[in-house]
């Protein structure tokens, strides 16, 4: 088992059908995104709650791409174990957290701490050409954060520059600012099937993912029935 701030956990069948397996002490709460729960201890009790209120809940589910509710699980009268697992085949990552903000992609949040907050950040007028849409998700506080990926997940220390897909982008630390830019001239930006990248700047780590999940959509599509026929 790994340990966390505040869980042993162990990321199992990584990287494709991960799942997260936590440790809770007696007493020992974690809060997940609804649907993540895979399996508990039978001592485990959940409470379904709106972090942040009915407006701060309806932020996260409209602007973010969260779901209204989230879940805190409990091992009462005893240690107990949950499984947790995202709705999409990738790989999970813990974030230990020192009190700092990590700004994630819509989908990314699977669990954390019960304590620590997660709101939407307004990403400006150069939101409106990422593909990542309007809003950032903000995790903020202390404690262990789990994110989730489609695909494999890549840890990159930044120092300096980088440019990336946007749709290959999971997270990454406040401290690196971003813009969205062209690959290249007008041809390239069309033609090339990368579009709008982001050009990340400062010092911090970035995480990856190791597929897009709009250029598998696009794959897909010729392999959907079709309504028509």
């Amino acid at each position: 088992m790994e340990q966390g701030k505040d869980f042993d956990y162990e990321v199992l069948k990584s990287p494709a059908y991960t799942l997260l397996q936590v440790n809770l002490k007696s007493g020992q709460s974690i809060k997940a995104e609804a649907g993540a729960m895979v399996s508990m201890s039978a001592n485990c009790t959940v409470q379904t709650g709106m972090q942040g209120g009915m407006f701060g809940a309806f932020k996260r589910k409209a602007l973010g791409g969260e779901s209204f509710f989230q879940n805190t699980f409990t091992a009462e009268n005893g240690p107990g174990e949950i499984t947790l697992a995202p709705g999409y085949p990738g790989d999970i990552q813990c974030i230990p957290m020192e009190g700092e903000r990590w700004m994630m992609q819509s989908g990314a949040f699977l669990a954390s701490t019960p304590d620590m907050t997660l709101d939407t950040k307004f990403q400006g007028l150069r939101g409106m050409v990422s593909r990542e849409g309007l809003f950032f998700l903000k995790a903020e506080g202390r404690g262990d954060l789990f994110v989730s990926a489609f695909g494999a997940l890549i840890k990159r220390e930044l120092a300096g520059e980088m440019i990336i897909d946007t749709g290959h982008l999971v997270g990454f630390s406040e401290s690196i600012d971003y813009e969205v830019k062209k690959i290249g001239g007008l041809k390239s930006t069309f033609l090339s099937g990368e579009g709008l990248v982001l050009k990340l700047k400062g010092h911090g780590n970035v995480y990856l993912q190791t597929r897009n999940p709009t250029a598998f959509g696009s794959w897909l599509v010729p392999f959907l029935p079709n309504k028509n026929q």
